[in-house]
């Protein structure tokens, strides 16, 4: 808790020391979440272990999810949904921006670049966020707030591997078929969009696709959203972690858990990008 200031004091003095107290906060919350994700990884082989079957049926829960929702609430339909919206709008802003120039022809290479090394990754990432992250974040809340984790540490039960770690082996399976589906969404929509909205030639489209879809751009996109899933899982399960004040502090804890993993969404694929594509030549244009 922050110190009472003597009412002496000038007032850049307080403001100097109420921004050391607000720095000495921020540092303090860094140092916690810290600690809670090393932990959280190490005893990732606890869960496996000893709660595997909490860890499967959380799989079965994020990725198709349960009961009236599992037919339009699953991760698999909102990402692929999500993903399909996105490679209709690369392909149509490609073609009509390509168009401009006379090389609309090259729309399909546009849907090969930029659906697997950006808009696929970050939309699933971004979907990842909002559904599964976020609903790991109100349930564990809501256990937190009605001391239940405290029960689970009375009972003799390692909270963080059962709640957290658990999720986090969730999160990081099921993101794979889920970006898979989203992958196979948008290659579909761009194609559909441009050659059924735009009537170009398939044959034209299939050529120039085929012809710049690097199958190791693949391999690539698929490690960056196993970390990205890593990433967001891990913010969220520390934000649930951590609620206090009631629902309305789950609430809040979700939403802050959300701006933190968008933001930790967008900086994984530019790490990634500066790291594997930052000094790639994988194609050239020639002719």
């Amino acid at each position: 808790m922050a110190q009472a200031l003597p009412r002496f004091t000038s007032r850049p003095a307080r403001i100097a020391v109420l921004r050391a107290q607000s720095t000495k906060r921020a540092v303090d919350e860094i140092g916690r979440q810290a600690i809670f994700y090393r932990t959280a990884i190490i005893e990732i082989p606890i869960a496996l272990a000893r709660h595997h079957r909490e860890t499967l049926r959380l799989l079965a829960e994020v990725a198709l999810g349960s009961g009236a929702l599992a037919v339009i609430g699953g991760t698999v339909a909102i990402v692929g949904f999500l993903t399909m919206s996105a490679g209709a709008v690369v392909a149509l802003q490609g073609y009509t921006t390509l168009g401009d120039i006379g090389v609309e022809a090259l729309t399909g290479f546009l849907a090969a670049y930029v659906n697997v090394r950006i808009a696929a990754p970050v939309i699933a990432g971004v979907g990842l966020a909002a559904t599964i992250g976020a609903g790991a974040t109100a349930q564990i809340g809501a256990m937190r707030i009605s001391d239940e984790v405290d029960a689970l540490e009375v009972m003799g039960v390692r909270s963080i591997p059962y709640l957290a770690s658990s999720r986090i082996i969730a999160g990081m399976i099921a993101i794979v078929p889920v970006y898979a589906v989203a992958v196979i969404a948008s290659f579909l929509a761009s194609r559909t969009a441009t050659v059924v909205v735009y009537g170009q030639s398939g044959g034209v489209y299939d050529h120039y696709f085929s012809t710049f879809l690097v199958p190791t751009d693949l391999l690539w996109s698929f490690l960056q959203v196993i970390l990205m899933g890593l990433v967001v899982m891990l913010i969220h399960t520390y934000f649930g972690y951590t609620a206090a004040g009631g629902p309305a502090g789950v609430g809040e804890a979700v939403g802050r858990a959300v701006r933190a993993s968008l933001a930790a969404v967008v900086f994984v694929t530019l790490a990634v990008s500066l790291a594997v594509y930052g000094t790639s030549d994988s194609f050239n244009f020639a002719g």
